[in-house]
């Protein structure tokens, strides 16, 4: 029998997901991920195996906990123009897609894997956009789901250079309402 984990495995993939959000991937090195997350070396190779393992699981977390619960955000807004104001003018401001965002521009085109695994987000994304556009009826809903969730991203990409202000915010769920309609 083995000696039992010195740390919380699941706090240090959360950790490690709001790590990665920051300083990318290949921004992290192992002594960042050793000194912020307060875990000896040799733990986090014996139990992720390498930093693209543990990477990955911090991915993993980061699709079952944010973008998940910001999908079922968007599905319960059901289309209604206030809600879906304050759904996305969260997610621009807020960090939840940030990992998915730097996923998709850093390790996708080089990673299948991620690759897979931000499809899954942008899809779970697509799918919540989509239902609340069929819950309000606001026409031909069938291209609407991926411009939605492009346009959080790039919105959320502005976010993170600081150049977006509440008018563009607004610019974007203004466009985002027009998608949907013939």
């Amino acid at each position: 029998m083995g000696r039992p984990r010195g740390f919380d495995e699941a706090e240090v993939v959360r950790s490690a997901a709001k790590l990665f959000a920051i300083r990318t991937y290949d921004g992290t090195s192992v002594d960042d991920l050793v000194s912020h997350l307060g875990v000896h070396r040799n733990s986090l190779y014996k139990t992720f195996g390498s930093k693209r393992g543990l990477y990955l699981a911090a991915l993993k977390w980061s699709l079952d906990h944010e973008v998940s619960g910001l999908a079922e955000r968007v599905a319960e807004a059901g289309g209604h123009a206030e809600g879906a104001y304050e759904v996305l003018a969260d997610a621009v401001t807020g960090t939840e897609v940030d990992l998915v965002l730097l996923a998709a521009v850093e390790r996708a085109p080089v990673d299948a894997e991620v690759a897979r695994l931000v499809g899954e987000a942008f899809t779970a994304l697509d799918r919540a956009v989509g239902d609340a556009s069929r819950a309000a009826e606001n026409g031909d809903a069938r291209a609407a789901p991926a411009a939605a969730t492009a346009l959080l991203i790039g919105l959320r990409t502005r976010a993170r250079s600081g150049t977006t202000d509440e008018g563009t915010i607004r610019a974007g769920v203004g466009l985002a309402q027009r998608l949907g309609r013939p």
